[in-house]
This record gives C-alpha cells, structure tokens and sequence, in this order.
C-alpha cells in the first residue's frame, strides 16, 4: 500500500510528526478523533497524543476519503465502517475474529455455537461461566477494556525501554 511506504518506522508518533505527514492542522486531528471513533490515539503521561501506526493509517485514510474522494464527515464515518465490517468478513471466522467484529459492531449476531470451546485451566472455566451470565454489552465492554490495558501495557514496556 502506498500510504505504508509514507510512514516512518517508529512505534510512536506525536501529533505534530502525524500532521507534517498529511499535511494538517493539530485542530484537524482534535476534530477527527471526535467525529470518528475509530481514531482513538493513546495519551501518554503527560497527557500528548501519542499516535500508532494503525492510528496513522486511519488517519491518512481518512484524509484521503475528506480531501482525496471529497466524501462528507458523515460519508466519510460510514465508508470506514462499512470498509471494516468488510475487512472482518473477509477473514477466516475464527474465536479471535469473532471477539474483534464484536467489540467493534455492538448489531451483529453472535457467534454461532459450533466454535470449539478454547483450552484453558479450570480457573478460566469459572471466568467463561462468569462471563456466559454477562450481558452481550457487558461482554463487549471488558473485551474493550481488555485490548485498550493491553496497548496501554505496550505503550508502558516501549517506553521504560526508551529510557534504559
């Protein structure tokens, strides 16, 4: 893809770094990750923006959509789902997918019952009988908190290894 090839290697990027890139205003940004939920950048200790690859990739995307294919922010909001539910489709259907479609399309059914159970201790057979009396949102929700601890936890290793 030719927007890759655009982006530098790194594991982090400030806000400034992200606007020289595409070519906007720090406003522009601000405004985006708020009319677009799929944009969500990590902040950092102090509280800066601190943009991953794929938050990088979202927003050249997103960029080209406004500006490249003149869509609206609200056509533009709608291609980028549907491009999503697209690219979640065309992939195998497996636990781990179906989880993801999940936590990111609250409407969609869920998944059917033939999925083999995962192999795990018996503590965690206790989490799954927990988790079969949550609610679907519930299960959503912790899923979301879940993945956020875990780039969160990322952000933390590769920033104490930034400083050793």
């Amino acid at each position: 893809m030719e927007t890759d090839s655009r982006i530098p290697e790194k594991l982090f990027f400030k806000i400034g770094e992200v606007c020289e890139l595409i070519k906007v205003q720090p406003h522009v940004l601000r405004y985006w990750e708020s009319e677009f939920p799929m944009l969500a950048p990590q902040k950092n200790r102090a509280g800066q923006r601190v943009y991953r690859r794929k938050d990088v990739e979202m927003v050249m995307r997103i960029r080209d959509l406004l500006y490249e294919e003149k869509f609206t922010i609200a056509g533009a909001k709608k291609k980028l789902i549907d491009e999503t539910r697209a690219a979640s489709r065309s992939k195998p259907y497996t636990r781990e997918a179906a989880l993801v479609d999940h936590a990111i399309e609250p409407d969609e059914p869920t998944p059917p019952p033939h999925l083999p159970p995962p192999q795990s201790p018996p503590e965690s057979a206790m989490q799954s009988t927990a988790e079969s009396s949550m609610s679907p949102q519930a299960r959503r929700a912790f899923r979301v908190v879940k993945r956020d601890l875990e780039d969160l936890l990322t952000m933390l290793n590769s920033d104490a290894s930034i400083k050793n």
